[in-house]
């Protein structure tokens, strides 16, 4: 496997070749060689970079969160007074990207979210990444009517999260649902949060 996406810096080169090898081969496949030869650089560039294991994986967090940042697109919501559902169907079809077109990185945010539970000097990172996502979400939640954004987030959250893991990695991984199925999901859980 060689990663080479035209137009990036060598930082990106490095870090999207992080985060194919984690989805391939899980945190012990993550070597700075194997990222070296993954993203076709000459031996000890990915060290040059980022001189310790801790520095790949920050530089691959903070990959991994530009690149999930373009997937989820929550920056690119429609604008909720034009209705809930055009919203819910946004949201429906970033989900479904991140579980086809998108799967190894998603599989490669569980591998990062695993690894953070070890290192706690990896966690701020993590979470900080997080807490991006997490406030453009509580911005959706309170303009579609949310008396409980914090709560309603984690909700959110929590059910996608159960969904890409178990489709992912889980016992559904070979039952992908579809894009209708994944909107009908969404708009259950949103109906029965925001119902007054």
């Amino acid at each position: 496997m060689s990663v080479r996406i035209t137009g990036t810096s060598r930082a990106e080169l490095v870090a999207d070749a992080a985060l194919a090898l984690l989805a391939e081969r899980g945190m012990r496949g993550l070597t700075h060689r194997a990222v070296d030869e993954s993203a076709g650089l000459p031996q000890g560039s990915t060290s040059n970079l980022a001189r310790t294991r801790q520095a790949l994986l920050e530089l691959t967090v903070r990959r991994l969160a530009e690149r999930d940042a373009r997937v989820l697109g929550l920056h690119e919501m429609p604008d909720p007074a034009r209705g809930r559902d055009s919203v819910l169907d946004a949201l429906a079809q970033a989900m479904h990207r991140a579980l086809t077109l998108n799967r190894e990185l998603t599989l490669a945010r569980y591998e990062l979210a695993l690894e953070a539970t070890r290192r706690p000097e990896l966690r701020a990172y993590f979470d900080a990444a997080g807490t991006v996502f997490r406030e453009q979400l509580r911005t959706l939640v309170v303009a579609m009517g949310s008396t409980a954004p914090e709560r309603h987030v984690l909700s959110l959250v929590a059910w996608a999260d159960g969904l890409m893991f178990s489709c992912v990695a889980g016992s559904f991984n070979a039952e992908v649902p579809s894009l209708d199925e994944v909107r009908a999901g969404l708009r259950e859980l949103v109906a029965g949060m925001l119902t007054a």
